[in-house]
């Protein structure tokens, strides 16, 4: 089920009606409740899946309460290890065997007629990138003595799928998400306002400019060759948005449903387009999994301490594998090298953390270094979008060849500039560059002016929605 679907649309109101006036009264069954609805959720897409989540449920479930009874250190390393393989399997199976049979067939010539093994035909599971990571965060933590295992199974469960941000994040924690279905929840008014209004501004990102930058973006990245360089630019240019506001604009609405079920998600996006550099850009994109790598694995391979050799390793191991985690295939692990390689020169330098607070922080502009910095980052992450956006490694060579020719002094070709959808990210960006201190974009925005003006902005992002929704795409980051 879709966010900006219809289906949604009448499946919400029902969750929440049932919610609050029907099982308000008993904490167990608000979560019978939440549980059947992100079942029915997920079902929605494809009902066959659903075993895999109840599986992992359950497999994660016995593991934590395995590892609290067991003291033995070899016996508490096998119950870890038996999690983090059923659930890295899950993903190896559905994701990644054809890329690596693929991969190993094109490197040993042969070995396809020696092996016999043939790539499977199978589709991968929405969310399945998602869901395996915040189990297995589940039992690691346990693992470390971090956190108690849950012996209610309903709330397990229901932490695992809770529907808004089962299929794309944010990848919560069970130390963050766990407790909130264990405490008894009180509607609260001001919560669920500022949720509508986060779930509103979501759905701008999405439907109005993500949606319209995928049309032109699509057209210009499926027929590259035939394009001059400025409109290769503008082509990278309208991806950098559409994944930003595709991705964030999911998060925003995930977040603000969140809220209005009583509960608080971690937050996945902080203006990253505004970061001075590469290391303030990745600490502000899609934090829930940034995060997550590092916790789970930059830390434990030893992270900036050590040599430097061992920094360029860590530094490499957390970029690649994050590119492989957005799927198989070289693009995405270029990608993730490319990053690497740009973070590089900060952290040996020791400048990683020189740029903690958000651009021109308590002032209306930036300084002329910020907006070249913030200029520069964006460039640099636009060209990276590139081998994440194209085919195969072949496509996004030609795509960046085609961008440093003479033609990218020309104009771009009319029929792919759409001056509407420029504006539209103009007011955009302006909009988020004065929303840049808050949570999101809107949240405080208005908050002193006149009810009437305050409510006319609110209907012109519901009239843009409408007006200006560009034709209906999905989320990218579903087949992840």
């Amino acid at each position: 089920m879709l966010f900006n679907s219809l289906d949604f649309a009448i499946f919400l109101p029902i969750v929440f009606i049932l919610y609050w006036f029907i099982t308000s009264k008993s904490l167990r069954l608000q979560n019978v409740l939440l549980l059947v609805a992100s079942y029915l959720f997920y079902g929605w897409w494809d009902w066959r899946f659903l075993s895999l989540i109840a599986f992992s449920t359950l497999v994660d479930f016995t593991v934590g309460i395995a590892l609290e009874k067991q003291k033995d250190h070899f016996k508490r390393k096998a119950l870890l290890w038996t999690s983090i393989l059923v659930n890295l399997g899950f993903l190896g199976v559905f994701k990644y065997y054809n890329f690596f049979l693929d991969s190993l067939y094109d490197v040993v010539p042969g070995l396809q007629v020696a092996l016999g093994f043939n790539t499977l035909d199978i589709i991968l599971p929405v969310g399945i990138s998602f869901y395996t990571f915040q189990t297995m965060s589940y039992t690691i933590d346990i693992y470390k003595e971090k956190l108690k295992p849950t012996r209610n199974f309903i709330v397990f469960a229901t932490f695992v799928s809770f529907f808004p941000q089962l299929v794309a994040g944010p990848i919560e924690r069970a130390t963050h998400l766990l407790p909130q279905f264990l405490k008894v929840r009180t509607f609260d008014y001001a919560k669920a306002v500022d949720g509508m209004r986060q779930i509103l501004w979501g759905l701008f990102k999405k439907i109005v400019i993500a949606d319209n930058c995928a049309t032109y973006a699509n057209l210009i990245f499926n027929n590259s060759a035939e394009y001059s360089g400025s409109t290769l630019l503008l082509g990278a240019f309208f991806f950098a948005f559409q994944i930003y506001c595709d991705f964030s604009g999911y998060s925003d609405i995930a977040i603000g449903v969140s809220r209005l079920f009583g509960f608080d998600l971690m937050r996945n996006f902080a203006f990253p387009y505004f970061s001075k550099d590469i290391a303030e850009f990745w600490r502000r994109w899609h934090i829930s999994l940034s995060t997550w790598f590092r916790d789970y694995l930059y830390i434990p391979l030893g992270g900036s301490r050590g040599g430097t050799p061992m920094k360029i390793r860590n530094t490499f191991a957390i970029f690649i594998v994050s590119g492989l985690w957005h799927g198989a295939n070289w693009t995405f692990i270029v990608w993730g090298a490319l990053n690497a390689i740009y973070f590089l020169p900060l952290l040996l330098t020791d400048k990683n953390r020189k740029n903690m607070k958000i651009a021109a922080q308590g002032n209306y502009l930036p300084t002329v270094k910020e907006f070249f910095n913030i200029l520069l980052t964006f460039l640099l992450t636009l060209l990276a979008w590139v081998f994440f956006r194209a085919e195969d490694i072949t496509h996004a060579w030609a795509y960046l060849s085609g961008i440093f020719s003479p033609s990218l002094f020309s104009l771009p070709a009319s029929e792919v500039s759409p001056k509407t959808v420029i504006g539209l990210v103009m007011i955009f960006i302006v909009v988020e560059w004065l929303g840049r201190e808050e949570q999101y974009a809107i949240a405080d925005l208005g908050s002193k002016w006149k009810s009437p003006v305050r409510y006319t902005m609110y209907y012109a992002i519901i009239f843009a929605l409408f007006w200006f929704g560009g034709q209906k795409q999905e989320f990218i980051y579903f087949q992840f």
